[in-house]
């Protein structure tokens, strides 16, 4: 997995402009939503997945009150859209996995968008367990490199509870259990270091690491028609873009 943390960098310099957009807000405002229903409480102390999602909106400068209104809309309080939490599988030009979290109110609209992009930039959309079996569920944080020397990061890390540690171009990347994920995100903070970006996410059990240029365009083409889709959540790859690539 050594170089995954480049999505991550892409991700948070494309959530600067997302920001910019209200795209940001949107999303955030979906994942609070779903947060409070699926966690059947609108208390952030006993819903570790609202506690993430409320932190992030936070992160993003998300006024009170429409992170107050997006937690009510999910516990019943206020009417609202009823959203549903779906995962698309599929492959990108090359043979590269894809998986696709989306968040949405009309899934027959959605899944028809998502096929049609696959389509359209040289994919497939796939079913459901094609490709999903490549990866795994977990927390992953990723830190700035000169925040702490590699050894004591690593210390800290698994002292935290953390699964795995690896030091990576200019970062290091945290894995974590779902369940650890905060307890160890928690842990980290209190040190004084702020990620880079800390999410549970889809990591590959093993990537792709060399494409034709073309070929490579085409994935990370994809890559950002998926990400800007309004109901899409999170994108993940197989794929670990090289910088040469990323430019």
């Amino acid at each position: 997995m050594s170089g995954h943390s480049k999505w991550h960098t892409i991700k948070h310099k494309k959530g600067a402009l997302d920001a910019k957009r209200g795209k940001l807000f949107t999303k955030l405002i979906k994942e609070i939503t779903i947060a409070a229903r699926s966690g059947g409480t609108g208390d952030v102390n006993q819903n570790a997945r609202l506690r993430k999602a409320v932190s992030d909106a936070k992160a993003g400068n998300m006024p009170a009150d429409t992170i107050d209104r997006a937690i009510k809309r999910g516990t019943g309080e206020l009417e609202g859209v009823q959203y549903d939490e779906i995962t698309y599988e599929g492959y990108a030009p090359g043979g590269v996995a894809v998986m696709v979290e989306v968040t949405t109110d009309n899934r027959n609209r959605t899944v028809a968008e998502i096929r049609s992009t696959f389509a359209k930039n040289g994919g497939n959309l796939g079913e459901t367990g094609s490709v999903g079996w490549m990866f795994h569920r977990k927390g992953q944080i990723i830190i700035e490199g000169g925040a702490k020397g590699e050894d004591e990061m690593m210390e800290l890390a698994l002292e935290a509870g953390a699964d795995d540690f690896q030091a990576e171009e200019g970062s290091y990347q945290i894995l974590t259990a779902p369940e650890d994920f905060l307890t160890v995100l928690d842990n980290i903070k209190a040190q004084g270091i702020e990620p880079i970006s800390a999410e549970v996410a889809m990591i590959p059990q093993n990537t792709v690491d060399s494409l034709e240029p073309t070929v490579a365009r085409a994935v990370m083409k994809l890559y950002d028609t998926l990400d800007d889709h309004d109901d899409v959540q999170n994108v993940y790859m197989n794929y670990e873009p090289s910088e040469a690539d990323m430019e």
